[in-house]
């Protein structure tokens, strides 16, 4: 009898390890992923979102209900996910307009309260104005903007948006940003006349070009865009500033790496499939657009040192 004990013993210590919590950390994901969008439903970030969380609980094998908590420029919702726990159940959708509050010395939340898990869009921005309204080209936009002021619809102050409008007040237009916080109410601003221009992605409005309700006056990219080949690119004017919009999936910093690398491969995985390829050529979106949580933050930095240097010119 005594020779059996120290099996009971062994056996009995195999089983506390397998309930303890760090087994069951070890197991990710066991349930529902909280998949935050700081921002109103409809726009760029909510598109990415919800794509990504459809194709994601094939892979994770769990459901991936997707929130929108909009707010001060994504940063309300921002702030529900870091002040989650870190294990992994609440993931967000980071957008370049919140990225560049991070020029501001005095925004609440730094880049080492998050991990990105990847980059999932990357996209040429540009200046729309309705199709029915009196600015047709870039030509009349700057006629205009030298003789009164014009609003620009954008998302929110210290946003990519505001820093290419500040741009351009700083080189004599007179232009002024006028935020609003969800997508569809940028997107009627310019078609009801509460606004004269509007700051957004050619994907993200590409039913109101279709629907000849818009129309894009200047790209801020390196050449002119194919399908638009009449509108001039940023840089040919001889505009430098290129701030392509970004969507990435980040989590809360302290997360696990190996559960960071869950959702990273899922996405990866995501970006593989061609139904999210498809996506990307609808949003006239970059096809190489994915990139790992292992060259996301490097890529990060990156576009944060572009917009610190807009920034430090306005």
């Amino acid at each position: 009898m005594l020779s059996i004990q120290p099996m009971k013993c062994a056996t009995l210590v195999l089983l506390a390890l397998a309930s303890s919590p760090t087994a069951a950390q070890d197991k990710y994901p066991t349930r529902p992923i909280e998949f935050i969008v700081p921002w109103g439903p409809g726009g760029g970030a909510d598109q990415v979102a919800r794509k990504s969380a459809q194709l994601m609980e094939k892979v994770l094998k769990v459901s991936l209900p997707v929130i929108n908590v909009p707010g001060a420029t994504a940063q309300t919702g921002l702030n529900k996910m870091i002040t989650a726990q870190a294990d992994g159940y609440s993931i967000s959708v980071m957008t370049g307009d919140t990225y560049a509050l991070l020029t501001d010395a005095g925004t609440k939340w730094k880049l080492d309260d998050i991990v990105p898990a990847a980059i999932m869009i990357r996209q040429p921005s540009a200046f729309f104005t309705a199709e029915n309204g009196p600015l047709k080209t870039w030509a009349d936009v700057e006629r205009e903007a030298k003789t009164r002021q014009l609003k620009i619809g954008i998302t929110g102050f210290g946003s990519p948006d505001d820093l290419t409008v500040q741009y351009f007040v700083k080189k004599g237009y007179k232009l002024v940003s006028v935020p609003f916080a969800k997508p569809a109410e940028r997107y009627t601003a310019i078609l009801g006349g509460h606004a004269d221009i509007l700051y957004e992605q050619l994907g993200d409005v590409k039913s109101f070009l279709e629907g000849k309700q818009m129309r894009p006056v200047i790209v801020f990219s390196q050449s002119r865009f194919p399908l638009y080949k009449d509108v001039p690119a940023g840089k040919e004017l001889g505009h430098d500033i290129i701030i392509n919009q970004f969507r990435a999936v980040v989590m809360k910093a302290g997360t696990s790496p190996q559960r960071v690398k869950v959702i990273s491969d899922a996405l990866a995985k995501v970006a593989a499939a061609d139904d999210y390829k498809a996506y990307l050529r609808e949003q006239y979106a970059d096809e190489k657009s994915f990139i790992p949580a292992a060259g996301a933050l490097a890529f990060m930095k990156r576009e944060l040192e572009t917009m610190r240097k807009y920034a430090l010119k306005k």
